[in-house]
């Protein structure tokens, strides 16, 4: 792939703060490596405490004009912006196949979720709803309104580098905020093309500054952000720790958050499943993208009458994935590599924790090695072989309860669906959860309206715990954080609500029937 090209036409090359050719350990750069061979794909000039300031000062008076503008007509921007995106879809795919490492059918699927969600926002933008609530009082009303709230602060991990931001960019454009951005160090080069393309819709409408971007250190720029009054709304999404810590800070000032943490989802298959169906949903669910999704499957309980058949069928899928590891800009990859080397450790440690607590790999467990997967500079890659480990007859094996950042799924299996379902929910995260079954009792037991089912924030049937759709709202229950991301009513996270009395009798009421004359 020629990266340069690919970098023109993006508008990388002409961008001042993009560096070509970065000198190893240039002060004040970002150095991007990409995860498929290791080669230097460029750098990103870094901001520092005195252009974080200009950045937040920009935002302020941008907002203060922003806010004016009628909703439908911000609506028109973003719709623009999603179309200015879908004519760079391609390109903007391989960027993020290039810097994180996922195969080119994810990495255009992620841009097309840029798409989605401008499509959403320019819908939702004639509609911001509020309410009318009859009053106990003679010739009133009361009725309810929703303001723009601000600045909203946006952290993103690397795993999905364009979409998160864009899930709030867009939500916020439409309801009268402005957005500041600040990146994973893992993915700068995606954050400066996407926040590029949309700065440049809004400017050419006379907005500028409404998408603002800051990429720095945790110590230059994501403290001062989660800290500064001036931002209303933290957005994060990043690891249970950094969501205490972000939770915390944000809370002693009184502002708001949204946060994506992490997550440590589970399929439990009964006997009445139709395999067809979840075999594969499982695969793609372990799998897609090396492991590296918040909602990736991570946990499987089967029925024990289908343990040792599924398992089966399961290593079966593998041994036909473990063919198609490699350069996910290749056609015919399923798997790329991990992010870094670090993740790469963390998944050893995972599979050696595993076997030391009795788990049984039953296939898996391994860098894969091949020359061909070696990186540029001798190293020994980043690529690991998706694993099964099969959970001993106690079904304890607390490395499980744990989220590693990998292909790895561990198996447990079952007698009754409560016991299942305990299983399931017995782990600190509560993102994404999955049933596969056809009998009508199983899936209502699973969503009980009562809340004695799945306790997460998604409850998918017949379907995995990945590849969730823009319309519903994301996110999760427990150590996840809480936060709803795009669609539903997840637009209320950025605004405020307004209630108003208005009375038009003539005279003065009190409510209650409080006399004070």
């Amino acid at each position: 792939m020629n990266s340069t090209a690919l970098f023109k036409r993006l508008g990388l090359s002409s961008h001042p703060r993009f560096v070509a050719r970065p000198g190893k350990g240039a002060a004040g750069v970002q150095v991007v490596h990409s995860p498929i061979d290791g080669s230097v794909l460029g750098g990103v000039r870094l901001d520092d405490a005195k252009k974080y300031e200009a950045a937040i000062r920009s935002a302020q008076e941008a907002f203060e004009k922003w806010r004016l503008v009628p909703a439908p007509v911000r609506g028109q921007i973003v719709r623009e912006l999603g179309d200015a995106i879908r004519a760079h879809k391609a390109d903007l795919g391989m960027l993020v196949s290039l810097e994180v490492g996922k195969i080119t059918s994810e990495g255009q699927g992620e841009i097309q979720e840029i798409v989605d969600i401008a499509d959403f926002a320019v819908g939702l933008s004639r509609q911001l709803p509020g309410q009318v609530f009859p009053s106990e009082r003679a010739h009133h009303r009361i009725v309810e309104q929703w303001l723009p709230l601000g600045l909203v602060g946006v952290i993103s991990a690397f795993n999905f580098p364009a979409a998160v931001w864009a899930w709030n960019a867009c939500l916020a454009a439409v309801c009268g905020d402005v957005t500041i951005w600040k990146p994973s160090l893992l993915a700068p080069l995606t954050a400066l093309a996407c926040n590029s393309i949309a700065e440049k819709v809004a400017a050419k409408h006379g907005h500028p500054g409404i998408f603002q971007l800051i990429i720095g250190s945790d110590e230059q720029i994501g403290k001062p952000l989660v800290a500064d009054k001036r931002v209303a709304l933290i957005s994060a999404t990043g690891s249970t720790r950094m969501g205490r810590a972000v939770g915390q800070v944000v809370a002693q000032r009184l502002g708001r958050t949204l946060l994506e943490l992490g997550g440590n989802n589970a399929v439990i298959v009964t006997e009445e499943a139709d395999l067809k169906l979840a075999i594969p949903a499982i695969v793609f669910g372990a799998v897609g993208t090396a492991g590296q999704r918040c909602t990736t499957t991570r946990r499987l309980i089967v029925h024990e009458k289908l343990a040792d058949r599924v398992c089966k069928k399961l290593v079966a899928a593998f041994e036909q994935v473990m063919s198609r590891i490699g350069d996910p800009t290749a056609p015919g990859t399923l798997v790329g590599p991990l992010i870094n080397e670090q993740a790469v450790k963390n998944y050893e440690h995972a599979v050696l924790a595993a076997k030391a607590e009795g788990g049984r790999v039953l296939i898996g467990g391994q860098r894969v090695k091949k020359a061909s997967l070696k990186s540029q500079n001798g190293g020994s890659g980043l690529y690991v072989q998706p694993t099964i480990v099969r959970a001993p007859a106690s079904n304890k094996l607390p490395i499980a309860q744990e989220e590693t950042f990998a292909p790895i799924l561990y198996v447990f299996t079952f007698k009754t669906l409560s016991q299942a379902i305990a299983i399931q929910n017995s782990v600190d995260a509560g993102l994404s959860s999955a049933i596969f079954t056809e009998r009508f009792r199983e899936v209502e037991a699973f969503l009980h309206p009562g809340g004695t089912g799945s306790d997460c924030g998604i409850a998918n049937i017949n379907c995995g715990t990945s590849g969730a759709e823009i319309g519903g709202a994301f996110g999760g229950e427990k150590d996840t954080g809480g936060g709803r991301e795009s669609g539903s009513d997840s637009w209320k996270a950025y605004m405020r609500r307004q209630t108003s009395a208005i009375n038009f009798s003539g005279t003065l009421a009190l409510a209650q029937g409080i006399k004070f004359e």
